[in-house]
């Protein structure tokens, strides 16, 4: 890592980066939050590595992030992003990633599809909550990790300042653990006396590095980057912390001799330490940090693009390193874990889909074992997501064509190996999560966890026509997204789209428009209340109606009583004499039931009552079912007159995951929900997980609201316990057309 001068590499400028070994393959996802400059350090990247010209544009009017022309209104990005560069004889599979946490499931995504993570610290804003719960993720499951230092000429903050933060915020234990490999230097090029600002922190322009174990300046002010050795004044500058950097190196040697020699005072060959620090690297338990800036107009290189670029090819692992998916048959049977070998049974995974105006649905694709080739007819295994919408299925299709995604352009790709990830074309069944496999072994690989969508968003149709499309752009639109949640309501018969937050549904309601051509109007989301008797109360039902010929004729009365909660409907008679004939018992109870689940006050199902058929009066020639039927109806809605009516409204029980210092304010802001927090307790240092009671008509927007709360850390489940009564003044509010959204 920064041992010699530039390196030239021949331009992949309008040629797929193609792999022929998983050896020869690294899959990095870009972390951090929105801002922080994750997407412009990719297209730093890729200029550096001669896959775009200097103009970073991929053909005229092309930029890489024109795969979605949402992301050019909202200024954001909101979609996982694949750009493939080569530096080496390496492909890199550079996996940029959105920063709000609307869009946590592209994240993870990107996390399932790549083997290290770099996460991309501003120095105008540090590291946020959502960040650090990142990083804990993958800290649980021991992936590689960087860290890379942005916006440097903010002046809000230096290098040294930053690094300090984030050995803070992710060192833990082992702060030691996160130290940087070189140090920014500002003014422009040494003078004849080898004078530099130094790696403080003023407000002047970075304009190179120096290297801690190499003792190399790197020179970036030219536009590309010149090695030369340091001035008399600039060994001083670096010494302390190329100290540290190299105790750091040697506590994670496997050679226990290494310090001893390092105290005696040995010098230490840089090679070794290299060795040993790349070793470190790629098994997640030393976390470098480094810096880098876009490169100025003109310029070939970016600022630290060269020693990013190494690191990734010479720190981070590859493909075979992966600790294996469990997989198993899509019947459940468990079998031996796959080893990334080109040679091995096909088993890849669809990580993102997408809709392509041209080519129709495009399906993003990591390939864990085997090869898979175009043309090829390949099995495809469900997700068990069937709760959002996503059916299970078990079906054959052949593969479209293979390529590599670059902007706006897809490059042909003769093959994918194991440790790739290629994009495949008309794969009509499969979603995201998905399982390719050979058709005649079919394999499911575990899953991956998504966030439940806890946002709702009740949609109609704008017109006719779009309500003729409607169910397909839906259908679609989820297929794309396993973090969003369709739900067509049977008690409110609403059409509900859950998303993880405002700014996924928007970009959600804008792609149904932009690309399924269905224009929808939002409206508030309907919580399904219900009602039922606040005591005994009796009711008679009287229809008699004579107009020539047949008429009609059905008298019964009835008593109704209040039962548990979740008793629902029950109905009986104690009827004697035959005052009403047998064969007309269940039409009575056909109308009550029927009357009941059209509500008897306010319009809501009514539940949890007993009603009892008493007697009645029957016509030899004019009693019907339908006479009776419609009498049965009345009697209960003359009950309700004569009696109260309560409202019910659903309880959820609310599991919230926060840091320790938010506990506070979220129990405060759940008693101001009606909430009844039925305990606390320790979830891990710094964590705490609440548990509540909480009304669903008080928590519609509580993924929003929980988010402003907890600064973006905190996290929560829900799932309904039971109706009960609503408060009086509420209930009459409701009534009144002034309530029932959640």
């Amino acid at each position: 890592m920064g041992t010699s001068g530039v390196r030239t590499h021949p331009g992949a400028a309008g040629r797929a980066v193609a792999a022929d070994r998983p050896t020869a393959i690294r899959n990095v996802v870009l972390v951090g939050h929105s801002g922080s400059g994750k997407t412009t350090l990719v297209e730093a990247l890729a200029l550096t590595a001669g896959a775009v010209n200097r103009a970073g544009r991929v053909e005229e009017g092309s930029t890489l992030s024109d795969h979605d022309g949402i992301e050019h209104r909202q200024g954001r990005s909101v979609q996982l992003s694949l750009v493939p560069v080569e530096w080496g004889g390496i492909k890199i599979n550079v996996l940029d990633t959105p920063g709000r946490a609307d869009f946590v499931g592209e994240l993870r995504a990107g996390l399932r599809a790549a083997d290290a993570a770099l996460f991309v610290v501003s120095a105008a804003d540090g590291v946020d909550g959502a960040t650090r719960m990142v990083w804990d993720e993958c800290a649980a499951v021991r992936m590689p990790r960087a860290l890379v230092v942005t916006h440097l000429e903010s002046g809000r903050a230096g290098f040294e300042e930053m690094t300090a933060v984030c050995r803070d915020a992710f060192g833990g234990d082992d702060p030691d653990a996160v130290l940087p490999l070189y140090l920014p230097l500002r003014d422009g090029p040494p003078d004849a006396s080898g004078g530099f600002a130094g790696p403080g922190n003023g407000s002047s322009p970075v304009t190179g590095l120096i290297g801690l174990l190499t003792q190399q300046v790197y020179d970036y002010s030219s536009g590309t980057r010149v090695a030369a050795d340091p001035g008399p004044g600039q060994l001083p500058l670096i010494e302390e912390a190329r100290n540290r950097l190299i105790e750091g190196i040697i506590a994670e040697s496997e050679d226990e001799t290494l310090m001893d020699r390092y105290l005696a005072g040995e010098d230490i060959d840089p090679g070794i330490l290299t060795e040993d620090l790349e070793r470190a690297v790629a098994r997640g338990t030393f976390h470098p940090v480094l810096a880098a800036a876009p490169a100025a107009a003109g310029a070939r290189q970016g600022l630290g693009t060269v020693e990013l670029l190494e690191l990734i090819t010479g720190g981070f692992p590859t493909p075979p390193e992966r600790e294996p998916l469990a997989v198993t048959t899509p019947e459940g049977e468990p079998r031996p874990p796959l080893t990334c070998d080109p040679e091995g049974p096909l088993a890849a995974e669809v990580v993102k889909t997408s809709s392509d105006p041209y080519v129709g649905r495009v399906s993003l694709v990591r390939v864990f074992s085997g090869t898979l080739r175009p043309d090829e007819t390949v099995h495809v295994s469900g997700h068990g997501l069937a709760d959002r919408g996503h059916e299970d299925h078990d079906v054959d299709e052949r593969v479209g064509a293979l390529s590599a995604p670059f902007g706006a352009q897809q490059r042909p790709l003769e093959r994918a190996v194991a440790g790739d990830l290629a994009c495949v074309a008309k794969l009509g069944r499969a979603e995201t999560g998905d399982t390719l496999s050979a058709k005649d072994h079919p394999l499911l690989l575990e899953p991956w966890v998504m966030p439940d969508p806890l946002l709702p968003v009740a949609v109609r149709a704008h017109s006719k026509a779009d309500e003729d499309k409607l169910s397909l752009g839906l259908s679609r639109l989820v297929a794309e997204d396993p973090t969003m949640r369709l739900e067509q309501n049977p008690e409110t018969h609403q059409v509900v789209l859950w998303c993880l937050g405002e700014a996924h549904r928007d970009v959600a309601l804008e792609r149904l428009r932009s690309r399924y051509g269905v224009r929808v109007d939002a409206e508030e989301h309907r919580v399904p209340l219900r009602e039922t008797f606040g005591g005994k109360a009796a009711g008679r039902g009287r229809h008699v109606k004579q107009s020539g010929g047949h008429g009609q004729f059905a008298i019964c009365e009835i008593e109704v009583e209040p039962l548990p909660a979740g008793s629902g409907i029950e109905f009986s008679d104690r009827v004697v004499g035959g005052a009403v004939p047998r064969q007309f018992i269940p039409s009575v109870e056909k109308g009550v039931r029927a009357q009941a689940g059209r509500g008897v006050a306010a319009g809501y199902p009514l539940t949890d009552v007993r009603v009892t058929l008493l007697d009645g009066r029957a016509h030899s020639v004019d009693s019907s079912d339908a006479a009776f039927q419609t009498a049965g109806a009345l009697a209960l809605r003359e009950a309700a007159r004569g009696c109260r009516v309560d409202l019910l409204e659903p309880v959820a029980e609310v599991r919230i995951m926060v840091s320790d210092d938010c506990v506070g304010p979220v129990m405060s802001d759940l008693s101001g929900r009606r909430g009844r927090v039925v305990g606390t307790e320790q979830a891990g240092p710094g964590r705490t997980l609440v548990r509540a009671e909480v009304p669903e008509l008080e928590i519609g927007r509580y993924a929003v609201d929980l988010r402003s709360l907890s600064h973006g850390t905190g996290r929560f489940s829900r799932s309904y316990v039971r109706h009960e009564p609503m408060p009086p003044q509420l209930a009459e509010k409701i009534r009144a057309g002034d309530g029932g959204s959640g």
